[in-house]
Order: C-alpha cells, then structure tokens, then sequence
C-alpha cells in the first residue's frame, strides 16, 4: 500500500512539473509575430498543443494550427520567388534598359547617317541625285533590314548596290547613247575588271559587313540575355523546396521561436536545392558573357559603326568621282566588250549639268564623330555594358550565397549558436553542398530529382549556346548564315584581312589611291553652266583644281 502511495504521490509531482513546462512556453509570442508579417491566422493556440496534424514542422508540442502551416507553405512559397526576384531584379533590368539602348542608338544612327547623305548630295549634286535617290534609299533600307534581324547577305546586298549605282552613272555619263536593260547586264559582266570606283567597294564592304555583323549579333545578345534572364528568374518551385522553405523560415513560429532566423550554411543548403538547375546554367552563362565581352571590344576598335557609318557618304562620293575621272576609260572598254549601243538623238550639252554628278565634298575630319538624339556615343555605351557584364559572371551559382545574406534571411555567422538548424536553436553540422543538380544527390535538406533536369533550364542552356557560337563568329567578322563568299575583302574570316585594327583607306600611303580633291559640301549647284563630254581632258582640269583649292585651304 506504501509503495502504490509513493508510486502516485511521483507522477503526481511529474505531472505539475510537466504542465508547469507546458504552461511556460506560451504561444502570445508567436501570435504576435504573426500578425505583424499579415497573417490573419482565424485561431492561434495560447499555449502549445500537440503536433501530430503537422506535415512539415516538427509533430511535438506547438504553436501551430494545421491551418496556421498550411499558410506558412503558401507564403513560402510567395517569399522564395519573391526573393529570387529581387535577387534577379538588377541583371534582368539591366539586359532590358541596355537591349533597348544600343537597339535604339544603332537604329538612330541608320536613321541620321541616311539623312545626311540625302541632304549633302542634295545639296552637292542636285537633279542626278534626285532621279537616282532610289537607289541610295534602298540601300539603306536592306542595311536596316539586315540589322533588324532579315534575311540579307551583306555582301550580295553591297555587290548589288555597287552594280546600280554603276548602271546609273554609266547611263549618266553615256546619255547621248540609247542604253537598253540588255546593255547594262552586259555592263554588269564587266565590273570586277572594269572596278569604275576604283578600290572603294572593296574597302568599304569589309568595313560595312564586320561593323553591321557586330552590331546586329551584340544586340542579339542582348536580346537572348534578356530572355533567359526572365524565364530563368521566373522558374516555379518544386514541393520539395517548398516545404524546405517552409521548415527554414516558419518552424520556429511552431517551436515559439519566431524572432531566431535560419543558420547560413543551413539556408544554402536549401537554396541549393532549390536552385540546383538554375546553377547548371552558370557553365554556359560565362561563356556568353565572355563573347559579349569580345564582340563589344570589336565595337570599340575595328568594327566600330559608328566610325564606318559616320563618313559613308563621303566614301560614296569619292567612288563616284573615281568613276567620273575613268569615264573615258570605262567607257572605252564597256563599248570593247559589248559593242557601240546606239546614239539617243539628242546631244549631250543640250541635257545640262544636272544629268551628271559633278561635284565634290570637302575632306572627311575624323573628328566629326556623328552625335544622336541619346546623347552619347558608342564608345560610352560599350564602357558602360561591359562593366555591367561583367558583374554577371558567376551569377546563377552565386545566387544561394546572394539570397542567404545576413539580416535579409540569414542570421550570418556571427551567430552560429543561436541560428535555427531546422530542428532547435543551435549551430549546423551538416557540410555546405556543391552548386549543381548532381550535386544534390545527398542534400539534407531538399530531396532533388537528379535524373529530371528542369527542361525550361536546359532550353536556355541550348539558346545560350547557340548566341555564344553567332559571338565568336562575329567577333571575327563571320555572319554564321553567309560564309560562302570568296571576296577576299568580304565579311567572311577576319574582315578585309586585317587581325586587329584596320586601317580605312583614307589613312597614310592608302590615302594615294584615291583623288583627295572635293568641293564644301554646302556649295550649291550650278544648273546653268555647259556640261563637256567625256574626254582626256577632264583629269587634267581636275588636276589644276585640285591644286588651286590646296593653295586656298592652306
């Protein structure tokens, strides 16, 4: 009978001892937290309960109601892509505002550039350039065409242009004579041997396809950066992480604890899981960056459009006058290959200066870089990208890292003892796991389908493989759609054959190649004087102006 007594008298004692414990770890705390993060929980227990309804939170004593952790999942679940968002936020801002930046500056440019050609010949050659001007329109609108993405062989494109504008010149400066579409493709048979424009085309054709296949891939990239920047970003979440996320962020509401944050190494673990595929893009990611980073010094040295565009005009001009000094010539052996074309009836002096282009544009001063309405020129915003790029590398694998900071998840590791370990408050043991969906395999903490890669991810791993392959090539001067031609001039290779920089043709012992005699460019035209025929004379007359006018400049 004692021994029952004494047998009652200690439970009796260990049952208020226990409800004394239980009574101590109240739940007011956690309400309180709760509806300071918007929870309108409809019942939040006073004291702890037991857990056996819970899922994801330990099933001891509680604070949490079977609805109070059905929420908790839902907000997890608001919290991670809230969280990848922000963290995300500046590299997709980025790619949009630059995406749009250079687009609209190579665009303005395009815009100005044909503007000012149409104005200076305008004013230079008046009449002849008003009944020819389709041409010159055309050939800006295939440029644009090739930069907004279209189907256009650069090379075919600038042959072709080259090949009209001889059949107009020729036509111009042979009008006392009946040209028929026939004569002129006889004409165009003629071109590589006749080269009326001297070795203008040429130059200006490997200068045109490397800076155009330069600007159209960068931008390109940009494009392909922005994407995969905002489908990556935008990856749904797995239920695995989700109740990972859960259990770090909301469980010690459950334990009433809800001011102790996740142990860092804790929280990378789960970040890693969650993110297991969007750290398999960072491989591919890199290399991009490395071929933007490429293709924009091509933008600020060799392939500059800018600086090739800027004096277009004046180019154009010189190989029209190097087809007006060799008139007499071309002429001489067009009428050799394809026979005299019959005379028109009317003589050449009773049609006036205006059928002919006649006059000259002062020198080009490198100087004169061309300013559009963005207020800044190419230089400025290649500096500016490539800055910014090159912050990116690395970023899908420093994401967990980036998302685990102290104060805003985490609380770091100054505080390793006093962390939330996913069980209690206390330091983490289990080791950090690599980046990587393989890497996952024995992650404690989120269970990863290793074998079932996310199939979003591996789209831009594929589009970012494709984008680097057309970099390098552009980096090179190669349109990875038009590699066939045999110009040793073209696009194809590295350019005109240059490994780096260039020179143009106006530059140093080049420069000889070409009469550097021209008249200002705001000078008008004279409508009235008599207008000579093709002869030997004209080189001469040319000479002495040539002369005349450097007496006057110096």
């Amino acid at each position: 009978m004692l021994r029952l007594e004494t047998i009652i008298c200690t439970f009796s004692v260990l049952s208020v001892a226990a409800r004394a414990e239980f009574k101590a770890r109240n739940c007011s705390e956690v309400r309180e937290a709760s509806i300071a993060k918007g929870f309108g929980f409809s019942h939040v227990p006073h004291q702890e309960i037991p857990g056996t309804h819970l899922r994801v939170c330990l099933q001891g004593n509680t604070c949490c109601t079977e609805e109070m952790e059905d929420r908790f999942g839902q907000q997890s679940k608001q919290d991670f892509e809230n969280l990848v968002d922000e963290m995300s936020h500046t590299l997709r801002s980025t790619f949009v505002s630059r995406h749009k930046r250079f687009d609209e500056f190579f665009l303005e440019l395009l815009e100005n550039t044909e503007r000012s050609l149409h104005d200076m010949f305008m004013r230079t050659y008046g009449k002849p350039y008003m009944q020819n001007a389709d041409v010159f329109e055309n050939l800006f609108a295939e440029l644009k065409r090739y930069y907004t993405g279209g189907n256009v062989n650069l090379e075919e494109m600038l042959n072709d242009f080259w090949s009209r504008l001889l059949e107009r010149m020729f036509t111009l400066l042979n009008s006392q004579y009946v040209i028929t579409e026939d004569y002129l493709e006889c004409i165009s048979k003629y071109t590589d041997q006749l080269k009326p424009f001297g070795d203008v085309p040429r130059k200006l054709k490997a200068q045109v396809t490397r800076a155009f296949i330069a600007a159209r891939t960068f931008v390109q990239g940009l494009s392909v950066g922005r994407e995969v920047a905002q489908r990556v970003s935008k990856v749904s979440s797995t239920p695995a992480c989700i109740r990972a996320v859960t259990k770090m962020l909301y469980c010690p509401f459950c334990q009433s604890m809800p001011g102790v944050k996740p142990c860092k190494n804790y929280c990378l673990n789960v970040m890693k899981g969650c993110l297991a595929n969007q750290a398999d893009l960072d491989p591919e990611w890199n290399q991009y960056i490395d071929a933007m980073l490429l293709v924009a010094q091509r933008l600020e040295g060799p392939f500059n459009i800018e600086s090739v565009m800027g004096p277009i005009d004046v180019k154009i001009s010189e190989a029209i006058m190097n087809m007006q000094d060799n008139s007499a010539q071309v002429s001489y052996r067009v009428f050799q290959g394809c026979g005299q074309p019959k005379p028109a009836g009317i003589t050449r002096s009773a049609r006036g200066v205006s059928d002919v282009f006649n006059a000259r544009f002062r020198p080009y001063s490198p100087e004169e870089r061309p300013t559009t309405a963005t207020g800044t020129s190419l230089d400025r915003l290649v500096v500016d990208i490539k800055e910014k790029l090159k912050d990116f590398k690395k970023f899908w694998s420093n994401l967990p890292e980036a998302m685990c900071v102290e104060d805003r998840v985490t609380a770091g590791n100054a505080s390793e003892e006093e962390c939330w370990n996913g069980h209690t408050k206390g330091r983490y043991f289990p080791e950090v796991q690599k980046d990587g969906l393989t890497n996952q395999v024995n992650n404690p903490e989120v269970g990863v389908d290793i074998t079932r890669p996310d199939t979003l991810i591996r789209q831009q791993i594929m589009a970012l493989r494709v984008m680097t392959n057309k970099l390098k090539n552009a980096y090179n001067g190669n349109d990875i759609y038009f590699q066939d031609s045999s110009d040793e001039g073209s696009g194809s290779g590295s350019g005109s054959g240059c490994t780096e920089v260039c020179p143009t043709y106006m530059d140093g012992t080049a420069a000889t190649e070409i009469p550097v005699v021209r008249a200002d460019r705001s000078g008008p035209v004279d409508n009235s004087a008599p207008l000579c025929a093709p002869s030997v004379a004209l080189p001469t007359m040319l000479a002495l102006s040539a002369l005349a006018l450097q007496r006057q400049w110096r």
